[in-house]
């Protein structure tokens, strides 16, 4: 029941996040930022990419991405229609990675030590979807706000 939840969130909530970059009219503010905003909307849209990227494609669904952090930050000037195919490419990779998983592997401990101790895959996948929330609100308060 969790793995049909979290797939029902994670494609909620990615949908939302490429329609939230297809609603900018003027793709140059998709990367603004001021002294009162440190990421803009294309870095935070990177980060979620390569951090969903990172712990359910690579991880669970073994796809072999290879995370650059430092890169969702600092890229800048990505264009609209090359963020919505990654959103898009990222939607694929999280079904097929929780596709994959069975309530047993949601018991089990998350291969990877994120948070400097272990928890569950399932614990940490919802925590994964709570982080795409957070951050698809600041998006969308970005976007208003530009």
């Amino acid at each position: 029941m969790l793995i049909e939840t979290l797939k029902s969130l994670f494609d909620r909530d990615l949908n939302k996040l490429k329609s939230e970059i297809e609603a900018y009219q003027d793709e140059s503010k998709i990367w603004a930022i001021d002294k009162n905003i440190a990421n803009s909307t294309g870095n935070i849209c990177l980060h979620l990419i390569g951090n969903i990227n990172a712990y359910i494609g690579a991880e669970i669904g073994k796809t072999g991405y290879n995370r650059n952090r430092p890169l969702e930050f600092s890229s800048k000037d990505i264009p609209k229609s090359e963020l919505i195919s990654k959103i898009e490419d990222t939607i694929s990779v999280v079904n097929n990675a929780l596709d994959s998983l069975t309530e047993a592997d949601l018991a089990a401990i998350y291969p990877q030590i994120v948070f400097e101790k272990e928890m569950t895959t399932g614990f940490f996948l919802v925590h994964l979807s709570t982080h795409l929330a957070y951050h698809l609100g600041q998006i969308n308060y970005h976007r208003r706000l530009v």
